[in-house]
């Protein structure tokens, strides 16, 4: 048995992820014979590239600035469905209802999640009112589509899915850094990249420790454990995904800010004029001049 210890930035942790969900036999089967239906994030559009060489634009994300939505305006496949390997993009609600309506066991739903529990519990957020597109997830986990959740460990969170739950919420919140979220719980098969790990080379890993500096912040370090053969594809799979940015559509991987072109007119209570954009910054109008200093 060989150890070997490992450090992943988020970055080079989603390519891992995708690398693995890839190679899953029910995402191949589905891929060969039936529909997966891919909802939009980095880790899912690293998936998207894996599969059928495509990038998804990216939407909501989180950024320095806090939860944050796309400069642009264009959601063209943010999700995306295949069909028997063949790409469609689902450009509005109704036509990712439609295309749930159409899926059965055989095939697969593969999503993000913002938030996991250590008892691998995972959460989505929402900006949207009624949760936008990721409001269908929970009714096609509940028809029993197989669902395979993306998640790293840099998401994992101090407390319960649950409790996280309660506390957030799009329309409960006075001011935000970017927009209000809500979460929506999920459950399906989750996969981190100690499971890609796992999945890909048979080894056994174990997270010792989170953080970093220097480019490393939000990494995940941790231990691999397996036979020689088993650490020598281990190590070149991590060697493979080291140095990889982010994916998704460089347009939609820059983020809105206060005075952009999504920017309305609005009137404080000062009588000032200022502009404000949900997916920029979010507050109460009679909340920032009593309780907040103006961002």
């Amino acid at each position: 048995m060989i150890k070997v210890q490992v450090t992943l930035t988020p970055n080079e942790a989603k390519r891992l992820i995708a690398k693995a969900v890839s190679q899953m036999p029910v995402v191949r089967s589905a891929f060969e014979k039936g529909r997966i239906l891919l909802k939009g994030g980095t880790t899912v559009s690293a998936l998207a590239e894996e599969l059928v060489g495509t990038k998804m634009p990216i939407a909501g994300r989180i950024t320095a600035r806090g939860t944050k939505a796309a400069a642009s305006g264009i959601h063209t496949f943010h999700r995306i469905l295949l069909d028997k390997g063949r790409t469609r993009s689902l450009d509005s609600d109704s036509e990712i209802e439609g295309a749930a309506v159409q899926m059965g066991k055989e095939d697969v739903l593969i999503t993000g999640a913002n938030a996991i529990d250590i008892e691998r519990r995972t959460a989505i957020m929402v900006g949207r009112p009624l949760g936008g597109s990721a409001g269908i997830l929970p009714k096609m986990i509940a028809r029993g589509i197989p669902t395979i959740i993306t998640v790293g460990w840099e998401k994992l969170i101090p407390c319960p899915v649950e409790e996280a739950m309660s506390q957030a919420g799009n329309e409960t919140i006075d001011f935000a850094m970017g927009m209000t979220v809500g979460l929506i719980p999920l459950s399906g098969t989750v996969v981190t990249e100690t499971d890609a790990v796992n999945l890909l080379a048979g080894v056994k890993a174990t997270v010792i420790g989170a953080g970093g500096i220097q480019g490393g912040e939000g990494s995940t370090t941790f231990v691999m454990a397996g036979t020689p053969s088993q650490m020598r594809e281990a190590w070149n799979l991590v060697q493979s995904v080291k140095g990889a940015e982010a994916s998704g559509t460089p347009e939609t991987l820059e983020e809105c800010e206060p005075g952009c072109p999504f920017c309305t007119s609005h009137e404080d209570v000062a009588g000032q004029r200022i502009m404000t954009h949900r997916g920029c910054i979010y507050f109460r109008p009679n909340l920032i001049d009593k309780a907040l200093p103006r961002p």
